[in-house]
C-alpha cells in the first residue's frame, strides 16, 4: 500500500469514496502529495472489541470517583463539558494540580489487565506492514503511554510505530484542542500541515483536525452510545474498521 496522500482541497469531490485519491496518466489512483506523517489513535482505532475495553476504563474512573467524594456519573459530566475527567476533576478541585496527584489518579484508572481484553492481531499487523515503510507511524492517543504501551504489546504491532504521543506528550489539554494537535507535530518534526495524515474514531478530535490543516481518515461509523450509524463531515474518508484501511487507500 504506497500511500501518496490525500487529494488538494481544490479539486472538486462528490464521494466520500473517491475523495482520497485521483488517477495518473495510466488510470492507477494517486493520494498527492505524499504524507509525511501517519498518526493512529489506539482505542477503538487500531482495534474494536465493541468497547468493552473503553467500558472497563470507564468503570475505573467510576471507582475513583466514588471513592473520593464525587458523586455518581459526575466524572461522566466532568468529562462532557471538559473534554477529559482528569481537566474537570482539577478545575473542580478533586485532584490536586500536581505530577505527582495527576500521575497517582492516571496510575490507578489504567489499572486494567488489559490482556483480558486484547491479543494478538496477525490482520492488523499486515495491513499496518502493507503501509509505505517510508513513512513513519505514530500513535496520537488522549491516554497515557503505559495504556497504549500495553495495548501495542498485546496487539503484537508496538515496533511498529516510532513513538507514543499521549496525553503527558500534550501538557494535558483535550486531544481535541489545537495545542495538542501542535504538539504532536511538534514531536514528529512535521512542519507542514497538510503532510499529515490522521486516523481516529472521534468526530471531534477529526474537526480540529480539519481547523489545523491535517488530513482525516474516521475508522468506525457506529456511536458508543446510541448505536447509530455515524458520519463526519470533517473526515476525507471513513471506514468501519482499521482492517479497511486497505480499501481507501491505493495500491
Amino acid at each position: 500500500m504506497n500511500i501518496q496522500t490525500l487529494v488538494p482541497n481544490n479539486i472538486p469531490q462528490t464521494d466520500k469514496d473517491t475523495k482520497s485519491a485521483i488517477n495518473n496518466d495510466h488510470g492507477k489512483q494517486l493520494l498527492v502529495p505524499k504524507p509525511s506523517v501517519l498518526f493512529f489513535d489506539c482505542d477503538d482505532c487500531l482495534y474494536f472489541n465493541n468497547w468493552k475495553l473503553a467500558d472497563r476504563l470507564t468503570s475505573k474512573i467510576e471507582e475513583w470517583s466514588l471513592a473520593h467524594g464525587l458523586q455518581p456519573g459526575e466524572a461522566y459530566e466532568l468529562y462532557k463539558e471538559y473534554g477529559t475527567a482528569l481537566r474537570g476533576m482539577i478545575s473542580k478541585d478533586y485532584i490536586e494540580d500536581s505530577p505527582e496527584a495527576i500521575d497517582e489518579y492516571l496510575e490507578a484508572v489504567h489499572d486494567i489487565p488489559i490482556h483480558e481484553y486484547l491479543s494478538k492481531d496477525d490482520k492488523l499487523r499486515q495491513v499496518l506492514l502493507s503501509m509505505d515503510p517510508t513513512i513513519p507511524k505514530y500513535v496520537f492517543t488522549a491516554s497515557v503511554r503505559a495504556h497504549a504501551e500495553r495495548c501495542l504489546h498485546a496487539l503484537g504491532i508496538e515496533d511498529l510505530f516510532v513513538d507514543i504521543i499521549d496525553v503527558k506528550s500534550c501538557g494535558f489539554v483535550t486531544k481535541h484542542s489545537r495545542e495538542a494537535f501542535e504538539a504532536a507535530m511538534r514531536i514528529a518534526s512535521v512542519n507542514d500541515p497538510e503532510r499529515c495524515l490522521f486516523l481516529d474514531d472521534s468526530v471531534k478530535n477529526l474537526k480540529m483536525a480539519k481547523e489545523m490543516g491535517w488530513r482525516g481518515i474516521l475508522v468506525g461509523r457506529k456511536a458508543r452510545d446510541t448505536g447509530e450509524i455515524i458520519t463526519c463531515d470533517d473526515a476525507e474518508n471513513e471506514i468501519d474498521c482499521i482492517y479497511d484501511l486497505a480499501s481507501i487507500l491505493p495500491e
